[in-house]
């Protein structure tokens, strides 16, 4: 079973939400970059949780920028957490940064 959350900010950029998040979790976020999905910051934990932020605007295909979650198209920069069931859960540490708030849970 994987357990995935998505937080969503408007106080962060990606790179400074990177910064904040490798501090507090003490985990490496390495910047890359795709056509898809433009610059973005990927870590992943000892345990397979992975953990990456993006922008929520991604580069069109028309030049025009594309919402990666559409459902919540005020938020500018997406945490993206996917992890094991068995996982330690991220939630309280991350709860406690103000600014980023958790907009979905799942288990698959």
């Amino acid at each position: 079973m994987t357990v995935s959350d998505t937080y969503g900010t408007n106080s962060y950029t990606a790179k400074e939400l990177a910064g904040l998040l490798a501090d507090r979790l003490d985990v490496t976020f390495t910047e890359r970059e795709s056509d898809y999905l433009g610059v973005y910051f990927l870590a992943t934990l000892a345990d397979t949780t992975r953990l990456q932020i993006q922008p929520n605007a991604i580069p069109g295909d028309d030049g025009e920028d594309d919402l990666y979650d559409d459902e919540h198209p005020d938020v500018s920069v997406l945490l993206l957490i996917t992890s094991p069931a068995t996982a330690e859960p991220l939630n309280d540490e991350l709860s406690a940064i103000g600014g980023l708030t958790r907009l979905r849970s799942t288990r698959s």
